[in-house]
């Protein structure tokens, strides 16, 4: 067969291992997953209750167009219904921009290490791939910007930044913006925008407003918990979405996931008391790094990347066989680090307990 010769050297992507096969491999009855991210809450009781009383049949095709989701979020985001498109989680879209602008012969710039599906997509469709190394655990955006020529069609910009939590603060990138050619794709992915609280944090309804060539990705994945449902939007001037849109597969989502993100987009008290229960979590953490002198990124998403200067591997191995699943970063270009999704105030307990022991049984010259 004739495949694409991209393929042959493409790796798929590495999921987290599943909590039932660490069960079964370690014989273990209890185990916690803070490894990809996800709400510790589960979703709202609204969403939940919302699938339960649609009575949906399963037997007709979703609503192409999305189309009470497309109603309800433009009005709670104060933009029109034509400047959204939905995926398959905010990766299909990031898929869509890929499809729709990438080719052997153009180029694309990104940070390092970044989110890796960036990089994915631009290999499938043959562009070339600039990336450009984080300046402590950030974006550096200069040098991206000399990245940056004449083939480039699109430049993505993950704030926060997955998997060290960095933001780009407003005043930097909104002078990025300006200095990027308007025939250039600016993509800002704010998967964790909910989570943040810093107060220089980027208004992306204002940069899309201002500047024609970005759109910003955000997702039901994260914060509202519904992470199995897969659904994503996109945000960006009504031409942007109507040239992305014969890109996108015909009922690309699902009715429940249209049900399920309506109720809980509605639901902002459950948005707020997951972040406050983040912002806890991930002060448990940090006290934790200090008193250790582990390296860390004070982090704007609902995770933590530590640095336990030594191989990533080893840390994830111990803390698997004691049933906390967790990132390594050897998978993420962080080869000495680990990447821990903040859970509950029980679970992150648990877990800062079980890291204590690791130091002292296998690290006793940092102890």
């Amino acid at each position: 067969m004739r495949w694409k010769k991209q393929l042959h050297s493409l790796a798929p992507y590495q999921p987290g291992r599943s909590i039932e096969s660490v069960k079964e491999e370690y014989h273990l009855d209890t185990i916690v997953k803070l490894a990809s991210n996800e709400n510790p809450l589960g979703c709202s009781k609204k969403a939940a209750e919302a699938i339960k009383e649609s009575g949906l049949g399963l037997a007709y095709y979703p609503d192409g167009h999305a189309g009470e989701l497309r109603s309800a979020l433009s009005e709670a985001l104060g933009i029109l219904p034509n400047q959204l498109i939905f995926g398959n989680g905010s990766d299909e879209i990031i898929r869509i921009i890929s499809r729709a602008l990438l080719y052997p012969g153009a180029n694309t710039v990104m940070a390092a290490p970044t989110f890796p599906q960036y990089r994915h997509n631009a290999v499938l469709e043959g562009a070339e791939i600039r990336e450009v190394p984080l300046a402590d655990g950030g974006h550096d955006l200069d040098a991206m910007l000399k990245a940056i020529d004449g083939q480039t069609n699109v430049v993505w910009i993950c704030s926060p930044n997955n998997p060290t939590g960095k933001h780009i603060p407003e005043p930097l990138l909104i002078d990025f913006i300006k200095r990027v050619p308007d025939d250039i794709l600016v993509v800002i992915d704010e998967a964790y925008k909910e989570y943040v609280v810093a107060e220089d944090f980027h208004d992306s309804l204002e940069l899309v407003s201002k500047f024609s060539n970005v759109i910003a990705l955000r997702t039901f994945s994260k914060i509202y918990g519904l992470a199995s449902l897969r659904v994503g939007y996109g945000i960006a001037n009504p031409s942007i979405i109507r040239m992305l849109e014969p890109a996108r597969e015909p009922f690309n989502t699902n009715s429940i996931a249209h049900i399920a993100a309506k109720a809980a987009l509605a639901d902002q008290e459950f948005v707020e008391e997951a972040r406050k229960l983040n912002r806890q979590g991930l002060e448990m953490f940090y006290e934790f790094c200090e008193k250790r002198n582990l390296p860390y990124y004070p982090s704007q998403g609902n995770f933590i990347l530590i640095d336990f200067q030594q191989d990533a591997n080893k840390v994830f191995q111990y803390m698997l066989e004691r049933g906390f699943i967790i990132r390594s970063g050897a998978l993420l270009g962080f080869p000495q680090s680990v990447r821990v999704t903040v859970g509950t105030e029980e679970q992150v307990s648990a877990i800062i307990k079980e890291f204590e022991a690791f130091l002292v049984t296998e690290c006793k010259a940092i102890v």
